[in-house]
């Protein structure tokens, strides 16, 4: 094997490979001759087949097997011999191949940056903890008593009032067409809580009981394509009115939800809270540790590696504002192309960053991640996709289990997990108790200033962008 270096630029290398034809018939006929210890062929009995024959009829799928192999082999001997780490799967290419000939191929990749990892110990970082307050849990049952509210007829009173629950018939049609789902009956509307379209139950307000009105609204533009921006009229007949009557909080109550009784339900409700907001402060507390890291490390970025996150970035959200318009945020629908690729080219390499340092400490440190710690994230998460799709059990467990892409990605996130954890174990951590309230105020008043200083990078980039191109054109 003979091997050229074609590129050593930053952290993109080439290599010119050559196996000689003589080390390919080689393997080439060891290959044949372990093949002929098994393989049948009329008039021979097994293992006697002449290996001469067998070149005659096996020697062309011999060497397409010959050939994956040789690569494979050469390859990774190559990166081992130069201690090449490379960032992805290296490319290769068949420069020249014929039968009898020297096989000639192209191996590029692009390797790990030096990654000088910061020490732990200067890392220093709040840890919040959100205590529910009694007076949130009185609230949460609050709620669960509004849930579990009753209806009565209302009276003393026929005309529609806003609060009121109208039972109603109606039938609507555009252009004098009823259309699908444009009809109900007794169908019990809250006056003022918005459930129909926007000017409905406006009109509604006023009207008497036994009687029948016209309502006259636009459909919204965000709503289905066939039925956005027309204009709809409902003949409406208004059949009763009631009130609502709420579920009175006590023991009875929570024993409709299966709890024994109210002071139950109250536990339940905090330990809950408790746990959502452990997680969310988790995720506070792992973005302000990535906005860390990535101020903390400077290195080179691969190229390929970088265009390809940002590739798939761009195509992602090109088709989400194609096919589903109504999910791109409105800040960006007044936005160039441009303007938006320099988001996600930020966005990509940032991601690209963390990775490569997640990469390096999972090396450094030997982190890994169990199979049966894999196994038992791939159980969890089949069994909560069972409970959004009940009945689909067995459908869902072979989705879950034959996908190897589903098994890497779970192991990725266990495996940024416990990068996580370890660089925490070593951080300086403050940990403040807050209430829930607090801890809103504090999480709006963060995302305005992130938002903040992401214009102020933007114009920054901006201007320099445009400095570039005055001097290039003074250039010229």
């Amino acid at each position: 094997m003979q091997v050229a270096e074609k590129l050593n630029k930053g952290l993109k290398r080439a290599y010119k490979i050559t196996v000689s034809a003589e080390e390919i018939e080689k393997q080439v006929d060891t290959r044949l001759e372990e093949v002929a210890k098994t393989a049948r062929m009329p008039g021979f009995r097994p293992g006697k087949i002449p290996v001469k024959l067998l070149k005659q009829t096996h020697r062309s799928a011999v060497m397409g097997e010959i050939l994956e192999k040789t690569v494979t082999d050469t390859s990774q001997s190559v990166l081992q011999e130069k201690e090449l780490r490379p960032v992805a799967q290296p490319k290769i290419e068949i420069d020249k191949f014929d039968d009898g000939s020297d096989l000639e191929y192209t191996m590029e990749l692009e390797v790990f940056p030096k990654i000088d990892i910061m020490d732990f110990k200067s890392i220093k970082l709040e840890k919040l903890k959100v205590s529910p307050t009694s007076d949130d849990v009185e609230a949460a049952v609050g709620r669960i008593a509004e849930g579990q509210k009753t209806t009565k007829p209302l009276k003393g009173r026929d005309i529609i009032q806003k609060g009121d629950i109208a039972v109603i018939n109606f039938v609507g049609r555009i252009n004098g067409e009823e259309f699908s789902g444009g009809k109900a009956e007794d169908y019990p509307l809250e006056i003022g809580s918005g459930a129909f379209i926007p000017g409905f139950e406006e009109q509604i307000i006023g009207q008497k009981v036994g009687q029948k009105c016209s309502v006259n609204v636009d459909f919204p533009e965000n709503y289905a394509k066939e039925l956005a921006g027309k204009p709809v009229t409902f003949e409406v007949e208004i059949k009763e009115l009631q009130e609502s009557v709420p579920a009175t909080i006590d023991d009875e109550l929570a024993k409709k939800l299966g709890l024994k009784n109210i002071e139950e339900l109250k536990t339940q409700i905090k330990e809950s809270h408790e746990k959502e907001f452990e997680t969310i402060c988790r995720m506070r507390l792992k973005r302000q540790l990535l906005d860390l890291l990535d101020k903390a490390h400077n290195f080179d970025l691969p190229e390929d590696m970088s265009e390809q996150e940002f590739n798939n970035i761009w195509q992602e959200y090109d088709n989400r504002r194609k096919e589903n318009p109504d999910q791109v945020d409105e800040g960006d629908k007044d936005k160039t192309d441009d303007q938006l690729k320099l988001e996600f080219k930020e966005i990509a390499e940032r991601r690209i960053k963390i990775g490569l340092i997640f990469a390096e400490i999972s090396k450094v440190e030997d982190l890994k991640v169990t199979p049966e710690e894999l196994n038992k994230r791939l159980q969890q998460e089949i069994q909560q996709e069972i409970q959004r799709q009940p009945g689909k059990e067995s459908e869902i467990r072979d989705t879950y289990t034959r996908n190897p892409q589903f098994a890497a990605a779970l192991e990725s996130g266990l495996l940024e997990d416990k990068v996580v954890d370890f660089i925490l174990e070593g951080a300086n951590l403050k940990e403040r108790v807050v209430s829930p309230d607090q801890f809103m105020s504090e999480e709006e008043s963060e995302k305005v200033e992130i938002t903040n200083q992401s214009k102020t990078v933007k114009k920054k980039a901006s201007k320099k962008k445009k400095s570039a191109a005055k001097k290039k054109a003074k250039t010229k």
